[in-house]
């Protein structure tokens, strides 16, 4: 296959008609922009099963940055849309293999991480209290992003004391102070002040 005729299907699937398809094939920067418009029509379906044929689409043109852009997003997508991490991780092993097509060690690397903070976080939003170990190998992306959006009172307790930057546990901390959670008064101003 073209890249021509990769990029028809995928817009053509997407029922995006307005891509000018001769100028993303001269500029990779308007052919990315056209795969995140794909992948946000892609993620807003209900089905999942044409993800891992997208993803093979989009990841045979040579422009790995552009890919590599586009795959992300899907992940986020997906991830902000799963009700917990056991059906992220098998929407995810399906997708996986795919990423093995990038020449760049640190494009397939990449994905694999986010993939892998999408799973910690799930794993807290559904309940797990996890150790500085767990937290150790999170990503200084999703960290931040737990300490700014988390209502989990342990979780920030942890980014307070563990998080990788002075940033994150700085913003854990001031909002620890603020959230309430579902623990008695008394036992988080303990929790807090002992921090």
């Amino acid at each position: 296959m073209t890249l021509r005729t990769d990029l028809d299907a995928l817009l053509a699937e997407a029922g995006l008609i307005d891509v000018d398809v001769d100028e993303a094939l001269e500029d990779e920067h308007v052919r990315t922009s056209a795969y995140l418009r794909v992948v946000q029509v892609a993620a807003a379906s209900h089905g999942r099963d044409q993800d891992r044929a997208l993803v093979a689409t989009i990841l045979r043109d040579p422009y790995e940055n552009g890919s590599r852009t586009a795959v992300v997003a899907l992940v986020d997508a997906i991830a902000r849309k799963m009700t917990g991490p056991a059906e992220f991780r098998e929407w995810a092993d399906g997708l996986l293999p795919e990423i093995e097509r990038f020449e760049g060690e640190g494009h397939r690397e990449f994905i694999r991480r986010r993939v892998d903070d999408w799973l910690f976080r799930l794993s807290v939003e559904d309940g797990h209290v996890p150790t500085a170990a767990e937290l150790a190998p999170v990503t200084n992306w999703m960290q931040r992003l737990l300490a700014e959006h988390s209502t989990s009172a342990p979780l920030l307790a942890l980014l307070a004391g563990s998080g990788r930057t002075r940033k994150i546990r700085n913003i854990a901390k001031n909002r620890a102070r603020v959230t309430p959670c579902a623990c008695t008064p008394s036992s988080t101003t303990r929790r807090i002040t002992s921090a």
